[in-house]
């Protein structure tokens, strides 16, 4: 059969080839379904059935020649899928970064004996010894048959609401070396949290915020150069805990509920540094809020409690105070001269407090000889020194200040604080002449007259009567006294006779 092409069949024809082309130009390809997406080219469609790439180690994913921008791969040995970017020339994993190394997740659904088999082994089979710079995240509630020994890995959770770690008898956490504990609630009914008793002076003891709730005891922690607990919330606890023999301990934002009941925080042995600042104890009838009457308390730099606020029924046990009375300690105060201490509903104690005084007051007709030589001016002469029996002084509100034993203490404030600061003395002499005469008052440092503020008095006959007015502006630092002086500058000699001396310092 013959065919003629007439003007109308190539026509036709040059149709067909356009539409075939316009097709092949803006094709899209659907795999599972008939409509796909307008803006794909490959449209996969499947509720039962994923995407399978390329698999291959990282060797093998190392290796491929001149790999095009965008490639996708996924590396079997980091479990990740990889992209290739070719403006860095480097492979970059899709996930969003590298599977994190030494970590282990232990959820509430795990059996302990098996995801924690090398642990169990470590601690021969009495205790999970974590493995060293490890993280393990807790999912769930999580409860533990044997102690947890830290051995310097990281105990974490997500939630502490949600991330729970239990266990109903002996201690939960117990071991000598440091680690991590954070966004966990910690839980022992029956049981000790924390029996934490470090053989380096150098470890560390990390426990950031945490719920501590219905343990039988908080526990122990020991030992250990750097304690730090922040955002703590302690509830329904039978005992607290006891902190002993840490070089740095530090405690923020602690939260102690009228619930728990005992001794909530104790401390014992020696300290180089205590840091408590904010958060409240609620402290219930017939528990302590803090106890530092163990003997033999030492802190060896420096202890500040700031910031917290005591509340509760017994404002008495809010602190149970230094036992043992002494040079440090003052009466209606609970720590003594190495703290500072600035909380609510307890009394501030800082060497910026410090304050002391003291009066001498003899009845009318009387009172303390001061012998002066005849030297002209004569000698200076404290007021004091008594050939007969102690003054008739009376020492109050001292606090941070102390009197001297034996004669040479008489009449002399003492600061016992440990900072060096700047006081303001001020006070009255009474003394009455022998005669006709110029007089000086002095106050002194450790025995030495302040000279720039002596001040002086005329007697015009036998036993006039001067009165003089004490002040000066002088820098102490621990152990520093005060005390007060005359001098004949001119006239009658004989003894001063002083019915009356005020002086304080603060």
């Amino acid at each position: 059969m013959i065919c003629k092409y007439t003007p109308l069949n190539y026509k036709l024809f040059f149709l067909f080839l356009f539409f075939i082309s316009s097709f092949l130009g803006n094709a899209q390809i659907g795999i599972g379904t008939i409509t796909p997406n307008a803006s794909s080219v490959l449209d996969i469609t499947s509720t039962t059935q994923g995407l399978l790439p390329p698999r291959m180690t990282t060797i093998q994913r190392n290796a491929i020649a001149t790999p095009a921008d965008g490639l996708i791969v996924y590396d079997t040995d980091f479990k990740s899928l990889y992209s290739y970017v070719l403006s860095t020339t480097s492979w970059i994993p899709l996930s969003g970064g590298l599977p994190r190394l030494n970590f282990k997740r232990i959820r509430s659904t795990d059996n302990l004996a098996t995801v924690l088999a090398t642990e169990l082994a470590a601690g021969a089979g009495a205790k999970y010894v974590l493995t060293a710079n490890t993280l393990y995240e807790i999912n769930g509630q999580v409860v533990f048959n044997f102690p947890i020994d830290l051995n310097g890995a990281y105990l974490n959770g997500l939630d502490a609401n949600e991330d729970i770690i239990v266990k109903t008898s002996g201690n939960l956490f117990d071991g000598t070396t440091g680690g991590s504990v954070r966004n966990l609630t910690i839980t022992t009914p029956g049981a000790t949290a924390f029996n934490l008793n470090s053989a380096l002076s150098t470890s560390t003891f990390l426990l950031r915020d945490c719920i501590i709730a219905n343990c039988a005891s908080v526990g122990t922690i020991s030992g250990y150069g750097l304690v730090f607990m922040s955002i703590v919330n302690f509830s329904g606890n039978t005992n607290g805990v006891t902190y002993n023999n840490i070089g740095q301990l530090l405690l923020s934002n602690q939260a102690w509920f009228s619930n728990n009941s005992g001794t909530y925080e104790k401390f014992t042995g020696t300290f180089n540094l205590i840091e408590k600042q904010g958060g409240f104890s609620n402290v219930s009838s017939g528990a302590y809020g803090v106890d530092v009457s163990t003997a033999g308390l030492t802190i060896t730099g420096d202890a500040v409690l700031e910031s917290v606020v005591f509340t509760g029924p017994t404002p008495a046990t809010y602190v149970r105070p230094y036992a043992t009375p002494s040079a440090t300690t003052f009466t209606g105060y609970n720590f003594n001269t190495s703290w500072g201490v600035r909380a609510g509903g307890i009394p501030t104690e800082a060497d910026a407090n410090a304050v002391g005084d003291f009066s001498m007051d003899y009845p009318v007709n009387s009172g303390l000889g001061v012998t002066l030589n005849n030297s002209t001016p004569s000698n200076i002469v404290k007021v004091g020194v008594s050939t007969g029996s102690e003054p008739v002084t009376v020492y109050s509100n001292l606090f941070r200040f102390a009197t001297d034993a034996g004669t040479a203490g008489y009449n002399r404030l003492k600061y016992v604080g440990k900072k060096k600061r700047i006081f303001q003395v001020t006070g009255s002499i009474s003394f009455q002449v022998p005669g006709t005469g110029v007089f000086i008052a002095y106050i002194t440092k450790n025995g030495t007259p302040l000279t720039q503020y002596k001040i002086y008095g005329r007697g015009a006959a036998v036993n006039d009567i001067i009165v003089l007015p004490l002040n000066a502006t002088t820098e102490l630092t621990s152990g520093d006294y005060i005390e007060v002086a005359l001098q004949r500058n001119s006239g009658a000699t004989g003894v001063l006779v002083v019915p009356n001396i005020t002086l304080t310092l603060k």
